[in-house]
């Protein structure tokens, strides 16, 4: 296995002189591991042209023991085309970087540099472009065969018990010179957060959501252009510090989750854009995008419902409009059995019903996320983008629990790196378990969560006609609406 580092992970944070200890402990990892690290040979000329002597000298003794990235593949006019043209020497750098995971020069990269992670979301790649933490997680993972777990609590607490001076609200204050006003206000009318706790005992956050639901109009000078007046659910404040665990991406769902109990179909944020922006690549991604300005303070915009007339694919349906779908005839159905120990990884939150925002418990990272893999020893290569997946948790307490809808299909993995390489930061499988898997030629299904149904048991299958599924089994357009009908999808949020 390949892994580039971008030199940028080891001067990131103020103190260049030190190696951070999320990073050495990444480092040690891989260089424990079968990985082999390299440096991109632009990398390193970048670094030659730090006016700053010693920084220059830091970093360079810090890199010089990793090999260079032979001949380099160099982007093509379509690549470019793609991830956008590059405004300076730094975004030509990083074009060529990413290319070289793009043409598979390397297995992944990691990089704390946004922008890079913007355009790998662009083009699909994301999964194998990491944060120091993602790597750190996901690594150990398939490395030290250590299932990743961490402490990750989410709790609705109100606004008035939250440390104001904690430093995940320093970027707001500085934002927004009213926001202690605003914080004050909120507050006093006993407004609730959704926080997770990375210190409970110090009250300290790495994660903090807040949101209300608006039905005023946004005529006035500072929109520009307007909103029309309709009920909304307003995204006021999200942000986390603990980059590595998805918190963001939850966030998203959990404000999706929100709108959909309220009969909200439209979800929106004002949000000041910075160089490296970490926020605007992962709304970006779900389905956010910029249609006015509040005093010069960019406005994104989700829509949960489809309403343009021009026809637009499936894998776009559930890509912009998430949690809608398309699930007419033009899209395969299948049903695809999961052990019990994976669909609790994947699905954590399945709780015989749809989750609701003041449920929470306990998640491991991968759980947190919309984008999901599965991983399976049939290999069915029927299974195309769009397509609608039925998930059948198998043995005790079995029956088909949550829909989800495909991105990508790879069949026929019969080694360990390419799966990783697949599957990247998604991956809920242990290195043994990939190595089990790919014996016979794994599949790896890359898709999307868009709903939990109300558990429908096994006998409520025969009633219509199904079966308990051996293997991934696709199903006709008429038992697919049954299952609709029966496990509760709203035909509000289906496309057909």
């Amino acid at each position: 296995m390949r892994v580039l580092i971008d030199t940028n992970i080891f001067i990131y944070r103020e103190d260049y002189q030190e190696v951070p200890e999320d990073l050495q402990s990444l480092l040690e990892i891989l260089n424990d591991s079968e990985a082999r690290i390299y440096v991109h040979p632009l990398s390193i000329e970048e670094i030659e042209k730090d006016g700053n002597k010693t920084r220059r000298d830091v970093s360079k003794s810090k890199i010089k023991s990793y090999p260079r990235l032979e001949s380099p593949p160099e982007p093509t006019e379509k690549f470019i085309e793609k991830v956008g043209e590059p405004t300076d020497e730094t975004e030509i750098v990083d074009n060529q970087i990413l290319y070289s995971v793009y043409k598979d020069a390397v297995s992944f990269l990691i990089t704390e540099d946004n922008g890079i992670h913007r355009k790998a979301n662009k083009i699909d790649l994301s999964q194998r472009v990491f944060n120091i933490l993602e790597a750190q997680n996901y690594f150990r993972s398939i490395f030290e065969e250590e299932e990743v777990k961490p402490p990750l609590s989410l709790e609705r607490v109100p606004m008035h018990n939250l440390n104001f001076e904690d430093p995940i609200l320093d970027d707001l204050k500085e934002d927004y010179p009213n926001f202690e006003g605003w914080w004050r206000k909120k507050s006093q009318r006993g407004r609730k957060a959704t926080v997770y706790y990375k210190d409970k005992e110090n009250n300290r956050l790495g994660g903090l959501l807040i949101y209300n639901i608006e039905d005023e109009a946004k005529p006035s000078p500072k929109f520009d252009p307007p909103l029309p007046k309709k009920e909304r659910l307003k995204i006021c404040t999200m942000t986390a510090t603990e980059t590595g665990y998805k918190i963001g991406e939850l966030f998203i769902k959990l404000s999706v989750e929100k709108a959909f109990e309220n009969d909200i179909d439209e979800i929106f944020l004002t949000h000041y854009v910075k160089k490296n922006d970490r926020l605007v690549p992962l709304i970006e991604k779900f389905g956010f995008s910029k249609v006015s300005e509040k005093d010069d303070e960019p406005v994104f915009l989700k829509s949960l419902i489809p309403r343009e007339e021009e026809f637009i694919s499936p894998l776009e349906v559930s890509g912009k409009y998430y949690p809608s779908f398309y699930d007419g005839k033009k899209v395969k159905k299948f049903l695809v059995p999961i052990e019990p120990k994976f669909h609790s990884r994947l699905f954590p939150d399945f709780k015989e019903r749809q989750s609701h925002l003041d449920e929470f418990g306990k998640l491991i990272t991968e759980g947190n996320t919309i984008k999901k893999a599965y991983l399976s020893r049939k290999n069915i290569k029927k299974i195309s983008p769009g397509d609608i997946l039925l998930f059948y948790r198998s043995k005790q307490n079995s029956g088909v629990t949550t829909l989800g809808v495909v991105e990508r299909a790879i069949p026929n993995l019969t080694k360990k790196e390419d799966i990783y390489r697949e599957v990247g930061k998604r991956s809920v499988y242990s290195n043994s378990e990939i190595e089990e898997m790919k014996e016979d030629g794994a599949l790896a299904v890359l898709f999307k969560y868009h709903f939990h149904l109300t558990l429908l048991h096994l006998d409520t299958l025969r009633d219509m006609g199904l079966y308990a599924p051996q293997s991934i089994s696709e199903i006709s357009h008429e038992k697919y609406l049954k299952i609709k009908e029966r496990g509760g999808i709203d035909e509000r949020f289906t496309v057909n």
